[in-house]
């Protein structure tokens, strides 16, 4: 376990568990690095899986509820990232609230950073991408290899790049 802070570390109610394996196998590691004035709020039992790398920038807030995150995930925390209630994270997910660069459209400069909220008992399956700006509503669930562009709304399942409703009225247990 690695946890590289400057920051704040905030265990509002609960448990954060970092590194966590499957069946007793050996991890590798798990890194969480805090930036001068960041936060990370935990308010639930969470659990970081082995191989997963947490960076939350210089001002930035990450908010974790109570679920889990899988192995070799990446979190890139620049402004605001909240992550609800039961939300459960497959292997390989990537979430990022910057372009990281100056990205220009059309000879305009875009947003860089805008924050994210991903709802209560949301499912991210495996390899899929949530990126900048993006609300994922309560209960929806994200098809692996999804590269979540804009907003899914609850109950909806959204695959495919860019990620797209496929389903409504979706429920999982």
């Amino acid at each position: 376990m690695n946890v590289d802070k400057c920051g704040r570390l905030n265990i509002v109610s609960g448990k954060l568990k970092i590194g966590k394996t499957f069946g007793g196998f050996k991890c590798d590691f798990a890194r969480i690095c805090i930036a001068r004035n960041a936060t990370l709020n935990v308010s639930g039992g969470y659990s970081v899986y082995s191989r997963t790398e947490i960076w939350i920038n210089e001002n930035a807030v990450l908010n974790l509820s109570s679920g889990y995150m899988n192995s070799d995930c990446r979190v890139i925390c620049s402004k605001q990232i909240e992550i609800g209630e039961g939300t459960f994270i497959g292997n390989g997910v990537v979430i990022r609230d910057d372009d990281q660069h100056t990205v220009f459209v059309e000879g305009k400069e875009k947003q860089k950073v805008q924050p994210i909220t991903i709802g209560k008992h949301v499912w991210i399956g495996q390899n899929a991408m949530v990126l900048k700006g993006v609300t994922i509503g309560d209960g929806a669930v994200i098809a692996a290899g999804a590269i979540v562009t804009k907003d899914v709304p609850s109950g909806c399942l959204a695959a495919g790049v860019p990620a797209k409703v496929i389903k409504k009225d979706v429920i999982w247990k």
